[in-house]
């Protein structure tokens, strides 16, 4: 059978391959440059400069630029660019940068700023060896090549600094910085390089042409998200301080902060809500001081548990942290390399036997530029503060990548970023980080067909629903993108998927024993969140994941694909649903159990099944009062219930979503400015995951009704569930435009403003009664 299926893949995806018109990958006349005798694995950081003239200023001068790991350019001595977005070697991004706006007539300097944390980077950061690479797109701009005509130096001050934070971490380095090792002024044009060594090229030249491979290394891509978003963002109080006397002012404005001599200060800054950002930290004197920074979500009191996020009384400070040495000058200043996650910063100086001033501490806000284009007109402040934490949780996650946390992990997995990449279709209607999330997704499929749990990632990790929520998202974007021709391109790779998962089906068209972590849900009661399991390998999560990835197929393959994978996924999901029907119903409790023995029940197999749509209307309806009753069943996490909710509005109770927001009311209650990874806020490892967000896709997909209801979002439902809301509207992006609702409601009579890009038509539903849609105004009274 796996023969056969391999076949068929590969014979049916030829007319795909054939159809491919990619962008012709640019010509690339600039070489990779680094330090000749420094070892280029290692961890360290380099600094390159390159000088030129230009006769008069241009109005473009676009440049690519690319390094491993991360570069800072500055043009001039202004920051000009920082990156590259997260990639992996044979898909390593580079940026195309317009310099013009920091140029001028006559010498100009470029410098770059090149780190590699070796060992300890992050798990998302795949490296080759340091390197630098810039190329200028015109003529013109062509002397910026990387050659040896640049100039390029160790930076000495720099260590990668192993961090040690509680739960499980993979954010990369912190920075240990010794100033007194620093070069000074190396950004600014005027400085002398002259001692500088010549930049080494990489690679030598190689044969070219009749199949020969030019190098090894990075394959370079263009990336097709634009530069990430800086914007300074000042802390907001002093919440503590001990040693050291803080003016009023501070830290909302500069102001000088004397720390004595041979003494220690701490102070406790808090931004009094979540942010990335670079932080900086400006200070003068106190030769050989130690600045330590910690950065931290949230407090934690003697039982490690943060509890409400606003208290910091009794608790302690356990974070991220950098160190810096100052060297005794004045004006010296630190930025760190990467952004930092923080709530709360501490800094805590050692002086020796000067002392030291502090002269500022700001933030530099990153993340993906993306913008709100959607809004919620209500009356109730609970919804609108609501929509504000979700969307900066969405926006915290989203950088070059989507991403779990920020502050841990900052690894895109599928299960998250399924979530996530709706947010952005609801809030944004910006698909180029989405377009992005399946690029990388995508490249990740392994041999055997399937897609790691998150990527970029190098430990390789490999959660089998994911695989399969992977092939959901295709169907995700089919319905709700515009690009219909980057979905095509994808079909192979959603066959392979679905192939590889086939070959673990059972006779009655179950999955057993797939390898891997078979992770579900955080569920207390669970085994590190898989769901339950027979002996025999079976589990009703599983299966009915497996459905849903069969039914997302057989979609995809309707609409861009070929008749013999309809046939051939159709045939597997009406066996699988019978025997999901046969295998774990329940008719005593009227309820899908979790393994055919019937001693476990969960709000998760039952969700699944009524999103499959594998029971009738009015057996929906009373799995849904069970889901909503039944404290015996297994709890969906905060983040299992986005699936939940569906299932309940589906199932007929979407006028009451309001009454399903505790887990979220408490995460404010507790003072937390994002949502959090658990339902267990109090003690929770991340103050800020974005499949926490679901609201801000519900408020519009149930409460206002908004749904796509055919590929490229051609055609619009409405179907509002507005409870005991008198009065609601709202406007969330579209491909062809936006679409903007108004209700009022009085007992069951229903006044509807409903506006629909051109082009756009489709279907208002209210008690039962279906009304069509048109293009433009729609008044209704109902």
């Amino acid at each position: 059978m796996r023969n056969f299926l391999t076949l068929l893949i590969l014979f049916s995806s030829l007319s795909l391959i054939g159809q491919r018109n990619p962008n012709a990958e640019p010509e690339w006349t600039a070489t990779w440059i680094t330090l000749g005798d420094a070892d280029a694995e290692a961890a360290g950081m380099y600094l390159f400069r390159k000088s030129f003239s230009l006769d008069a200023v241009p109005s473009e001068f676009k440049i690519r630029i690319s390094a491993d790991n991360r570069y800072k350019l500055f043009v001039n001595g202004t920051l000009a660019s920082v990156g590259p977005n997260w990639g992996d070697i044979k898909h390593w991004n580079y940026q195309t940068v317009d310099i013009a706006s920091h140029l001028k007539q006559g010498k100009n300097t470029l410098a770059v700023k090149v780190w590699n944390e070796a060992d300890l980077r992050a798990v998302a950061q795949f490296s080759f060896k340091t390197a630098l690479i810039v190329q200028g797109e015109s003529d013109t701009a062509k002397v910026v090549d990387t050659n040896k005509s640049w100039k390029v130096v160790e930076d000495k001050s720099y260590t990668p600094l192993k961090q040690e934070v509680r739960g499980y971490y993979a954010a990369g380095a912190g920075d240990f910085i010794d100033f007194n090792k620093a070069i000074s002024n190396w950004k600014n044009q005027d400085f002398d390089d002259s001692s500088w060594n010549t930049a080494d090229t990489v690679f030598e030249a190689v044969a070219q042409g009749f199949g020969f491979r030019q190098q090894d290394g990075w394959n370079l891509v263009p990336s097709i998200l634009p530069e990430m978003e800086l914007t300074k963002e000042r802390l907001v109080s002093v919440r503590k301080s001990e040693g050291v006397k803080v003016p009023s002012s501070f830290p909302e404005k500069p102001a000088s902060i004397k720390i004595d001599a041979n003494s220690i200060a701490k102070i406790l800054l808090d931004q009094e809500h979540l942010t990335n950002a670079y932080l900086s930290v400006l200070f003068s004197g106190g030769k050989n001081s130690v600045i330590t920074v910690q950065y931290a979500e949230g407090l934690y009191d003697s039982e490690g548990a943060k509890g409400n996020r606003n208290v910091i009384d009794g608790k302690t400070m356990i974070g991220r942290r950098d160190s810096i040495i100052s060297n005794g000058t004045e004006n010296q200043e630190y930025t760190s390399l990467t952004y930092r996650t923080y709530r709360y910063v501490e800094v805590e100086v050692n002086t020796k036997n000067e002392p030291l001033t502090i002269t500022d501490i700001y933030g530099t806000f990153t993340g993906y530029p993306f913008q709100m284009k959607a809004n919620l007109i209500s009356d109730r402040k609970e919804l609108s503060d609501m929509m504000e934490i979700g969307w900066r949780t969405a926006r915290l996650c989203a950088v070059d990548t989507y991403m779990d946390c920020p502050y841990y992990e900052r690894l895109q997995y599928v299960g998250d970023t399924r979530i996530q990449h709706f947010v952005s279709f609801y809030n944004s209607g910006d698909d180029r980080l989405i377009k992005n999330a399946i690029n990388l997704l995508d490249y990740s499929r392994q041999p055997d067909g399937y897609t790691l749990s998150r990527y970029p990632d190098r430990q390789n990790q490999v959660i089998p629903t994911y695989s399969l929520w992977y092939v959901s998202m295709l169907y995700d974007y089919m319905m709700y993108g515009s690009d219909t021709d980057f979905i095509t391109e994808k079909l192979m790779g959603s066959r392979q998927v679905l192939n590889y998962f086939i070959t673990y089906l059972d006779d009655d068209g179950s999955l057993k024993n797939v390898p891997g972590w078979n992770y579900t849900d955080w569920v207390p009661a669970w085994n590190f969140g898989m769901a339950p399991m027979a002996e025999d390998g079976s589990s009703a999560a599983l299966d009915l994941q497996m459905l849903h990835a069969l039914q997302s197929g057989i979609a995809l393959e309707k609409a861009m694909g070929k008749p013999e994978f309809v046939t051939l996924y159709s045939t597997m999901a009406d066996q699988l649903t019978e025997t999901i029907k046969r295998k774990y119903w329940d008719e005593s409790k009227q309820l899908f159990a979790d393994t055919p023995a019937k001693d476990k029940y969960s709000q998760h197999s039952n969700s699944l099944a009524i999103l499959a749509n594998i029971v009738d209307d009015d057996t929906k309806k009373i799995i849904g009062k069970s889901l909503l009753e039944d404290e015996s069943l297994a709890p969906a996490s905060i983040y299992f219930s986005y699936y939940l909710h569906l299932a309940l509005n589906e199932a007929g109770y979407g006028n009451q979503y309001l009454d399903w927001l505790d887990v979220w009311r408490k995460n404010m209650e507790l003072g937390l400015t994002t949502w959090g990874e658990t339902s267990q806020v109090e003690t929770t490892r991340s103050d800020c995951h974005a499949w926490g967000s679901s609201p801000n896709i519900e408020f519009f997909r149930i409460l206002l009704g908004i749904e796509s209801a055919s590929p490229n979002f051609k055609t619009v439902k409405i179907e509002p569930h507005l409870g005991d809301i008198d009065k609601i509207g709202g406007k969330m992006p579209h491909p062809a435009g936006a679409i903007s609702v108004n209700y009022e409601k009085s007992g069951k009579k229903l006044k509807a403003s409903i506006e629909l890009p051109e082009g756009i038509a489709g279907e208002f539903v209210w008690n039962g009664q279906s009304t069509p849609l048109k293009s433009g105004m729609n008044n209704l009274r109902l």
